[in-house]
């Protein structure tokens, strides 16, 4: 059995002083890669991009990824600093509020989710629903540092497969989000609103200008023609020399044209339309109408 089927953990340990106790666990129905990132000193933690389940042919919410999250926080007694997104997801519905009221912890993002609820209050029609201000405890800015238990963590902007999408530098550890895959993969789209190609050539160039032991760790995986389990950790040295994509000696041209065209071809994910109104709500349902229940609306003829 393939173990893109399974929910994989992996602990990527401290490499001593300033360097972090990384978990990653994967959640095999998007192929996207939850973390918690903890200073070994204190075990305090964060916890990075965790999914809340949801089933895109029923439209049914559970909770089994973010309670293997807990578990692990528990099994590895630390305790919850930080709820930390790094975008506001297309192919999953983010598990913030809920992990904020399981632990009491603040939930927070990038500062730009102001524009990225602004493009899509006007694809759904919902003016004025949207507030990252009101759903969230923190909003970062480009450079803004803050702690992880005794361990400063770094703010970078990264726009390209968002215009709000950051990423968190923490000691060697960098969560990249969806802007590389795995060398053997190469790198993400950049075709969703608010996107842009040539932007995300910078922002992987930023990425790459880090320490070439920096480990880098990615927002998805999917497998490889040549390889039927998940992968998510690669250093900055082994992405110059193998990545598939921009590995030393690429053309910003060439991969611009290259990642375009790509693009082109790719279909929606089949949950961006229902996630991305409960992500820009910082992982909240609509409120209930007047039969209890909640309802979210999809656009029509949009894409």
């Amino acid at each position: 059995m393939s173990k893109l089927d399974e929910r994989v953990v992996r602990h990527s340990p401290s490499r001593g002083a300033g360097s972090p106790d990384v978990w990653g666990i994967y959640e095999p129905d998007t192929g996207s890669i939850q973390y918690i990132c903890a200073d070994p000193a204190t075990k305090k933690a964060a916890l990075i991009d965790v999914a809340w389940n949801f089933d895109p042919k029923h439209y049914r919410f559970s909770t089994g990824s973010m309670d293997q999250v807990l578990d692990l926080v528990r099994e590895n007694g630390l305790t919850v600093e930080w709820v930390l997104d790094t975008h506001p997801h297309a192919d999953h519905v983010m598990a913030s509020a809920h992990l904020k009221e399981r632990t009491g912890a603040p939930n927070a993002i990038g500062e730009k989710v102001r524009d990225i609820a602004a493009i899509w209050s006007d694809i759904y029609h919902l003016p004025h629903t949207f507030d990252p201000d009101r759903d969230f405890d923190r909003l970062f800015a480009e450079g803004e540092v803050f702690k992880i238990g005794e361990l400063d963590v770094t703010v970078m902007l990264s726009p390209g497969h968002t215009l709000g999408s950051i990423t968190y530098v923490c000691g060697d550890a960098a969560f990249t989000h969806d802007t590389l895959m795995q060398p053997d993969v190469g790198t993400s789209r950049a075709d969703f609103p608010g996107g842009d190609a040539s932007q995300l050539w910078e922002t992987i160039q930023a990425i790459l200008a880090l320490p070439g032991d920096t480990r880098l760790f990615v927002g998805h995986d999917y497998g490889a023609p040549d390889r039927d389990e998940p992968e998510w950790e690669a250093t900055v040295a082994e992405h110059k020399a193998h990545n598939a994509h921009v590995k030393d000696g690429t053309r910003r041209e060439d991969w611009i044209e290259r990642r375009e065209a790509r693009d082109e071809t790719l279909p929606l994910p089949d949950r961006i339309l229902a996630a991305l109104q409960v992500n820009l709500r910082g992982g909240r349902l609509p409120e209930a109408e007047s039969d209890g229940r909640h309802y979210l609306k999809l656009p029509v003829d949009r894409f």
